[in-house]
């Protein structure tokens, strides 16, 4: 998977009922747009993340401030 930053990434709910997760990549600190990725969830919340198969990336479509 390869990402830049600004782009949204939406992390799946692992269990029947749960919510997805959507954020911003704030910041790639991998080589050639791989992880780990710095994300700011929607809910504010800020992680360094390597996303596994339950997650998915939306090109450049992040509003930022």
């Amino acid at each position: 998977m390869e990402a830049t930053q600004g782009d949204r990434i939406i992390v799946h709910g692992r269990t029947v009922g749960a919510a997805d997760r959507h954020g911003v990549i704030l910041e790639v600190r991998g080589q050639g747009g791989t992880p780990p990725y710095r994300v700011r969830f929607d809910d504010g919340h800020e992680t360094i993340m390597y996303p596994g198969g339950d997650f998915a990336v939306e090109r450049g479509t992040a509003n930022q401030a």
